[in-house]
């Protein structure tokens, strides 16, 4: 009976027209294809190009460039049509490279971190625009927007390698240093009460640094990276507290020489941890590639023997030697050669030996001939007229 009902309840279920029609819908939405796909091919070479990326970096560095002379009046004044170009031609390249992302691959696009950073960059770029559009050139907070464009330099993270090692290792260290600050928020917690309550007194405290807790963190955080802690121990001397120099000295120990230290060393052991990962994946690459070149040359090397016994089964050769000195004609120095694999096979140590002594034989020829070139030039000396010397010309003259 109960069967027999959740049969009939998932009958009832399966027949509502949303389901019927996703499951219509799902494979329908498998099959579909883009057509375009060596139009997609083109452009993703095109982006993934080094000519591109040289692009890339080279208008945003130009860019770069020309916001840091728009920072005087003087020269924004003269070079307001250049500097209106520049910035036309930027946006112009940055919502190009957009579209192309895009145009290639519209979902995993949204994935990658990097391409988030340069959509909100474009958004940046595109905001002082439309704020004037929508607020009007008069509007009190416009001049934030314009300051935000500085963040358009951010692009030039997603075509650096290096820089985007050294953001890895500071994702790495959130954790650990998050629980160094809280340790420090804490010692400073704790100690801001003690400070208020020492020296926060209504009679003869000092109200400016300790009259409340939230001067009492900005004094704690003067004295935690030691910028003018004297002056501040000075104004406690002078109201001649007695337990101040101790307490200015336990939390700069404490502070500075501990905590900060020690997220300053969390920091460096995170960074070398990514710069040696980043040196071992460029090896692994280096690896890869040359992995990749030598299968290329096994492949060009086998086919080549499977050729070579294809023509002595065909042809009139006797053996296989008498096809290896047909063979070694052909070779040049220049001809690359991977013993890996296929290096331990008879027929290739043959053709090897063969080659070296096709080598040996070249270089006796070259001495024979350098040995006739001397021979010849020594019969030609001999042949040259010989001068006499001049105390047997003195002789023969008298």
């Amino acid at each position: 009976m109960s069967q027999h009902r959740h049969q009939r309840q998932s009958r009832v279920i399966s027949s509502s027209p949303v389901d019927t029609t996703s499951v219509g819908f799902c494979p329908t939405f498998k099959k579909f294809k883009r057509k375009d796909d060596e139009c997609r091919a083109f452009v993703k070479r095109v982006i993934m190009s080094r000519f591109f990326k040289i692009i890339m970096i080279s208008t945003v560095t130009s860019n770069g460039f020309f916001m840091a002379l728009w920072t005087s009046y003087d020269i924004r004044y003269r070079l307001f049509r250049l500097l209106e170009l520049s910035e036309i031609f930027f946006v112009s390249i940055c919502t190009s490279e957009l579209s192309m992302k895009l145009y290639v691959d519209p979902i995993n696009y949204w994935k990658n971190g990097y391409n988030l950073l340069d959509v909100i960059v474009i958004i940046i770029m595109l905001l002082p625009y439309t704020v004037r559009e929508l607020m009007g050139r008069q509007f009190t907070y416009v001049h934030i927007a314009d300051g935000m464009q500085s963040l358009r330099i951010l692009k030039l993270i997603g075509y650096s390698r290096g820089i985007r090692t050294l953001i890895i290792a500071v994702g790495q260290t959130v954790y650990t240093v998050a629980s160094v600050l809280l340790l420090l928020f804490l010692l400073m917690y704790i100690f801001a009460i003690l400070g208020f309550c020492l020296f926060g007194s209504a009679d003869k405290g000092d109200h400016d640094n300790w009259g409340n807790l939230a001067a009492a963190f900005f004094t704690l955080f003067s004295l935690a990276t030691v910028d003018g802690w004297t002056d501040l121990q000075k104004q406690l001397d002078n109201r001649e507290f007695a337990l101040s120099r101790a307490f200015t000295i336990i939390f700069i120990l404490l502070a500075s020489f501990i905590f900060l230290n020690m997220f300053v060393g969390v920091m460096i052991m995170h960074t070398e941890d990514s710069i040696k990962k980043f040196e071992r994946e460029r090896m692994l690459e280096r690896q890869v590639t040359l992995m990749g070149e030598k299968q290329v040359i096994l492949q060009r090397q086998q086919e080549e023997i499977s050729r070579l016994m294809h023509i002595q089964k065909n042809a009139d050769c006797k053996s296989f030697s008498e096809l290896v000195e047909n063979f070694k004609k052909t070779l040049h120095h220049t001809d690359p050669m991977v013993l890996d694999d296929f290096g331990t096979s008879l027929p290739f140590i043959d053709i090897y030996f063969s080659t070296l002594d096709y080598q040996d034989t070249t270089v006796r020829k070259l001495q024979e001939l350098y040995y006739e070139i001397v021979h010849v030039l020594g019969l030609m000396l001999e042949d040259l007229p010989q001068e006499k010397p001049q105390s047997l010309e003195k002789v023969d003259e008298k």
